[in-house]
């Protein structure tokens, strides 16, 4: 395992951190409570993470015991449509909706953004989040690859992104990667196509569930190139792999395992039908699964009922009640949001013995979990 901080060959590009931009005022004009601003303060000793609602992207905020941060994506830019309008940008939702989480946490800065692949809904509040907040270091692939796709607006947005890009230090990851959070050990288990070599302590067996073939990405370009983490504070283990899908997906868990158990898995790719892989539950064995969709995204009836019969799974947790067709939800005080007209979070805070809870920003009521 390597760790960013000693990956020369690794720092593409090094610039001092941006400078808060306080004389950037239309973004700054009003934060919106959209989440539990009842919250308590962040208790000492714990990993917070705050699964903020970006409507069917992610933008999920990861604050240490020690007070650093971890950004994993930021969400849609301007008013969260996939195809934003030149006036949409001053909207800034998404940004918004983070630096609301941000404000319950208690942060002034953010050390880390990870952008897990480039699709809009991933990486395109990073621009407006970055008029509102200082942050350090960017993890991110190249865009090289993603230019010229044909879709309306694709590039501009890139371009703004890149422009971004250049004003903070920026690092590529790679699949056995640690990045540098004091007390956390992150791990970067899968990159630009590429997974762990080797399986981390306590995983390598023989997954018998992969008898059955994987499934077809629903999206093969982006999704597959998804960096995903896995973090682990004391005996609490938590995995996001953003929107991965396909062969890589399949290539942590089919022959051998390569992750081991879980105390929480972000499902990927918002609870989509390429999220349904069986073989991948079994070798993660997660105790509680959280799904980042929208009310008409992700979600999928196949996604739920997979879950549904998963094996020791003690906990399922959406951000939206799914409209999805055929779609069985999981109860009322699992779901952040019934509705679109809020923007309620899903807040998690973890012990270094394995304890857990989890907030429903939506009742104000706490779940807790005890150590496995």
């Amino acid at each position: 395992m390597k760790v960013f901080s000693s990956l020369n060959t690794r720092i593409r590009e090094s610039h001092s951190p941006a400078p808060a931009r306080n004389s950037f005022t239309p973004l700054l004009l009003v934060v919106f409570c959209l989440g539990a601003c009842t919250t308590a303060p962040r208790a000492p000793q714990t990993l917070d993470v705050y699964f903020v609602d970006v409507e069917g992207g992610q933008a999920t905020l990861i604050v240490t015991p020690a007070g650093e941060t971890l950004l994993y994506d930021t969400g849609y830019p301007g008013q969260g449509r996939s195809d934003p309008t030149p006036g949409d940008p001053l909207i800034a939702r998404d940004a918004q909706r983070i630096m609301s989480a941000a404000s319950d946490a208690g942060i002034s800065r953010i050390d880390f953004v990870l952008v897990s692949h480039f699709h809009k809904d991933h990486f395109g509040g990073l621009m407006e989040l970055a008029q509102l907040i200082p942050i350090d270091t960017l993890i991110a692939q190249g865009t090289e690859s993603q230019k010229d796709r044909g879709k309306p607006g694709s590039n501009d947005l890139l371009l703004a992104y890149e422009k971004v890009r250049h004003e903070m230090s920026h690092i590529v990851p790679a699949a056995g990667d640690r990045i540098p959070l004091e007390g956390v050990e992150t791990t970067v288990v899968s990159s630009a196509g590429t997974v762990l070599e080797i399986s981390l302590e306590n995983a390598g067996e023989l997954n018998p569930s992969c008898t059955q073939p994987g499934i077809t990405p629903s999206e093969p370009i982006e999704n597959p190139r998804s960096t995903g983490i896995l973090l682990q504070y004391g005996k609490f283990r938590l995995l996001n792999l953003g929107d991965l899908a396909g062969q890589p997906l399949r290539d942590l868990v089919c022959p051998v395992n390569r992750i081991g158990p879980v105390d929480v898995y972000l499902v990927p790719h918002h609870g989509a039908d390429d999220s349904a892989d069986p073989a991948t539950l079994a070798a993660f064995r997660p105790r509680v699964a959280v799904i980042n969709n929208g009310a008409e995204k992700g979600g999928s009836a196949l996604a739920l009922d997979t879950l549904r019969n998963t094996e020791g799974l003690e906990g399922v947790w959406q951000l939206h009640l799914s409209e999805a067709e055929g779609a069985v939800n999981f109860p009322p005080q699992h779901i952040a949001n019934l509705d679109t007209q809020s923007a309620h979070w899903i807040k998690l805070s973890a012990k270094a013995d394995g304890t857990f809870r989890i907030l429903n920003g939506r009742t104000g009521e706490w779940t807790n979990y005890s150590a496995q």
